[in-house]
């Protein structure tokens, strides 16, 4: 079987459905089909991240969504954030994380990328 490398659109759907297939037979890892389903994988996933490229979450965002997941209240993010008002301004935007917070904030399994946010622009 012969692999090709994914770029663009057509290229794509063509190894989604080669994937699809090799899927449903469940080759062996040592075979001849398991090397071509994991080298086509890495592929789709390679043109994906390129393709479909998702920026990071707002920081608050993150955070939020981290709160929903893990049942936390804002009265648990004191010890990350600091008083209970602060924790308020920060979850409003009304105050930015500062980084001694984002480290803090990093031992909740929020990922710094989205803790920190975007770069912004360079001027010229």
């Amino acid at each position: 079987m012969e692999v090709h490398a994914i770029r663009d659109e057509a290229s794509y759907r063509s190894a989604l459905q080669r994937v699809s297939v090799l899927v449903d037979l469940d080759p062996a890892p040592d075979t001849a089909e398991g090397e071509v389903l994991e080298i086509l994988g890495t592929l789709i996933e390679v043109y994906e991240a390129k393709r479909y490229a998702m920026a990071p979450p707002d920081p608050i965002d993150a955070i939020r969504f981290h709160m929903e997941q893990s049942g936390l209240k804002p009265a648990d993010l004191v010890p990350y954030i600091g008083p209970t008002n602060r924790v308020y301004e920060i979850l409003a935007g009304r105050r930015p994380l500062t980084m001694p917070m984002i480290r803090r904030l990093l031992t909740l399994g929020i990922p710094a990328s989205s803790l920190v946010g975007q770069p912004e622009p360079v001027a010229a």
